[in-house]
């Protein structure tokens, strides 16, 4: 086992991976990096959690793209999809408000 460190949206992990798959890690860092950073720079979503839950469900739905041949949102026009992606944030919004209180 070797270990990486790593950054994503500017903070800092320490990750440990087999002799071998750190190529793979380091780009799998870099698309997550990637997807988070943009959806906070273009959505009204605060929070580090609340950005990481985006972004899975985003890189969720690829992966569910890939296994299916015609993919778990076929027949959704983009904007559909945008909507439902929509609704799940706020879904998280109002899940996640009352914790921001105890804090």
């Amino acid at each position: 086992m070797i270990q990486l460190d790593v950054n994503i949206m500017g903070q800092s992990y320490k990750l440990a991976c087999k002799d071998g798959e750190n190529k793979a890690l380091l780009d799998a860092v870099a698309y997550l990096n990637e997807k988070m950073c943009a959806i906070r720079d273009t959505a009204k979503i605060k929070g580090t959690d609340r950005i990481a839950v985006m972004a899975a469900l985003s890189v969720a739905i690829e992966l569910l793209a890939t296994k299916s041949p015609e993919g778990p949102l076929s027949g959704l026009s983009m904007s559909e999809v945008k909507q439902k992606i929509q609704l799940m944030n706020e879904t998280l919004d109002q899940a996640l408000t009352p914790q921001e209180n105890l804090f």
